[in-house]
């Protein structure tokens, strides 16, 4: 999964990024309310909005207006201070999804976080299947037919993208956007690799990992 975090608490933000991404989220991070916005207009593949209310530039609850005037259904989670009742009833009524008021628990916001975050995997459980193929978004754990399937966090992160468009095609620049943080760096080829990876692990039966060439792949039960 992709997160913003929108969070001038650079302590507080820190300490979002080290969690998240030790979950195997991918995150970016913003300081304002300006860059949330402009971070939002300029990219769609995030999943999730991690949205403190307090930022400098523009108000939390202005990026969330602004957001939801433009049809942006993007999952967000609002951060509050704990007596900011009314900021979280506003936040609440201009589309949030869920609020944690500060301080909290690391392990209870990554919990909300893949609550929130399982829209995009097709429901409110916290396992997809895709034919024999099953995926626990929790423990990060694919499994084929009962028996596990070892998988790289690069591996693991393409297996959910391509899990979230299941039979529908997924482009390498679609890819590159979902499975890269800014400032990093991954090529074309890079992607093909780990596609080139990632189908020797899980094409058994059913399962396949569809190439359509110069667009993108797909990935697609084969029916017998």
């Amino acid at each position: 999964m992709r997160i913003l975090i929108a969070e001038d608490d650079q302590v507080l933000a820190d300490g979002l990024l080290r969690s998240l991404r030790g979950a195997g989220a991918v995150v970016d991070h913003v300081s304002s309310g300006s860059e949330a916005d402009a971070a939002l207009m300029t990219n769609d593949q995030f999943d999730l909005l991690i949205l403190d209310l307090g930022l400098p530039k523009m108000h939390g609850l202005e990026v969330l207006k602004k957001m939801r005037s433009r049809g942006d259904a993007l999952p967000v989670l609002i951060l509050t201070a704990a007596d900011s009742v009314e900021e979280r009833v506003q936040g609440l009524d201009f589309g949030a999804d869920d609020y944690m008021a500060k301080p909290f628990s690391l392990q209870e916001l990554e919990a909300r976080v893949r609550a929130l975050t399982r829209r995009g995997m097709g429901g409110t459980s916290s396992t997809v299947k895709h034919g024999p193929l099953v995926y626990d978004q929790a423990g990060r754990v694919a499994t084929i037919d009962g028996k596990m399937v070892e998988l790289s966090a690069r591996e693991l992160g393409l297996l959910e993208v391509l899990l979230q468009r299941a039979g529908r095609l997924v482009s390498k620049d679609q890819l590159v956007e979902r499975l890269c943080e800014w400032g990093e760096e991954v090529s074309n080829n890079a992607i093909e690799v780990y596609i080139h990876r990632l189908r020797k692990k899980i094409e058994r039966g059913p399962i396949r990992i569809a190439t359509v060439r110069g667009l993108g792949y797909c990935l697609e039960k084969i029916n017998h």
